[in-house]
């Protein structure tokens, strides 16, 4: 077995962090995510963790499909005063994502996800993996094993690359101003 991994669970701490950079008040967060799905399962508990290591409350809303209730979802969010809302993406997050972040700008919260297509779809900001540099890995593992080496013999590699995305129009919606340190490090800035 080889491959690449992408981290995205073992990123959990860092969102967390990203988030108390923007928000250095911050003191409780919600996670948004589909309880039927196994990964998610697994994220949330990450999540908890950062959580608890960086003292903030953390509020599960869990949401189920084919037509998961998410007005119900940011209502429990809005009842435990959480200040961000992180969503665990997913097949089913992303099938929804407008109406998600239609409802956290709606509610007023800031949202950090986990791939640079949720801000694209209206979310504040990402964090992860650069998805661009793993598929160029995959196409050179792919070449190595058409040309006869053995995948037992190739190592699973880890990204190199993350990347941060930032909408900017979400941003200007929420009445929020990015810190330039956080800007500066962005890799995309999406007005």
């Amino acid at each position: 077995i080889t491959g690449l991994a992408n981290l995205s669970r073992d990123l959990s701490a860092k969102r967390i962090e990203l988030l108390k950079e923007l928000f250095p008040k911050l003191s409780g967060v919600a996670v948004l995510w589909d309880a039927d799905g196994p990964g998610p399962a697994i994220a949330v508990k990450e999540y908890a963790a950062a959580a608890r290591a960086f003292k903030l409350e953390l509020q599960s809303l869990e949401v189920r499909g084919p037509n998961p209730d998410f007005a119900g979802a940011f209502q429990a969010a809005k009842t435990a005063r959480v200040e961000a809302l992180i969503v665990v993406g997913n097949a089913l997050m992303f099938h929804h994502a407008k109406q998600i972040f239609e409802l956290a700008k709606k509610t007023r919260l800031p949202s950090m996800t986990e791939e640079a297509r949720y801000p694209r779809e209206g979310g504040l900001i990402s964090y992860g993996a650069s998805l661009t540099d793993l598929y160029r890995k995959t196409g050179t593992y792919v070449g190595r094993i058409l040309k006869g080496a053995k995948p037992a013999d190739m190592l699973v590699e880890q990204p190199r690359e993350f990347e941060i995305f930032i909408n900017g129009k979400t941003a200007q919606q929420l009445g929020l101003e990015i810190p330039r340190r956080v800007l500066l490090r962005a890799n995309e800035v999406i007005e």
